[in-house]
């Protein structure tokens, strides 16, 4: 991918995770924030090809530490940031969780849904949030992505509901040019029904009413589930990053 959009989707993805505040330190952009959503409070390079400076990552660190939070950073496995890695090595953060970012297209994203596209919504309401506390999944956790995802500007909620009950969700934010997805959450009671796709072509279709035709996604490497459902729905990968923390 280009730099310019490398830069364009570090910056959508910080914008639509919402932390409470960002700083823009010698080519970063510094995420600060509590709780557990790790890409809103990582600091992340804007580029995949820049040189470790001493200096940046000094300023980083003070900027978490001046809020008490512990620091972090997200870095691509990219050539252009050996040295990046190298030096957080040095000051002694490791790596983990591998995560995959992934580009695709709305309309792939409607030619793979197997039944009717999720309804979508401009604000969420409770039966949304309550995907993300039902059974299966962590509800402090549920409850804190909640919150930032509904802080996200210029967003739009998606979601298959039955009976009154809402079983499947997703949100796709928009900006820089992109359309993001984030949030997908499906009730484990009615994993494996297609109802996930069904709610990306919903968000894919308020994408393409906008004008946008370009998405990303990130998925952790591990989650072989949901990279079988973003690769049907013609997602292919544009980079690797890991969480470096000490």
């Amino acid at each position: 991918m280009t730099g310019a959009e490398i830069e364009a989707i570090e910056r959508a993805t910080v914008a639509a995770v919402a932390p409470r505040e960002v700083l823009e330190i010698g080519g970063w952009l510094v995420a600060l924030n509590a709780g557990t959503i790790r890409r809103a409070a990582s600091a992340v390079p804007l580029s995949h090809d820049l040189a470790a400076e001493t200096a940046a990552f000094e300023q980083i660190e003070a900027a978490y530490a001046a809020r008490g939070l512990a620091p972090a950073f997200r870095i691509a496995d990219a050539p252009g940031l050996e040295s990046v890695r190298a030096e957080l090595v040095r000051r002694g953060y490791r790596p983990e969780q591998p995560t995959l970012v992934k580009v695709g297209a709305a309309a792939g994203m409607i030619a793979a849904a197997r039944g009717e596209a999720a309804a979508v919504s401009a604000t969420p309401d409770a039966g949304w949030a309550r995907v993300f506390i039902s059974e299966g999944f962590d509800p402090a956790d549920g409850a804190g992505r909640v919150a930032a995802l509904t802080r996200s500007p210029d967003a739009v909620y998606g979601g298959i509901a039955e009976d009154g009950l809402t079983l499947a969700v997703g949100v796709a934010a928009f900006g820089h040019g992109w359309a993001s997805v984030h949030g997908m959450r499906t009730d484990a009671s009615r994993r494996g029904e297609g109802l996930a796709g069904r709610v990306l072509a919903g968000l894919a279709g308020a994408a393409q009413a906008r004008g946008v035709e370009r998405v990303f996604l990130q998925v952790e490497e591990g989650n072989a589930g949901a990279r079988s459902l973003y690769r049907r729905a013609g997602f292919t990968q544009a980079w690797r990053y890991f969480y470096w923390s000490r």
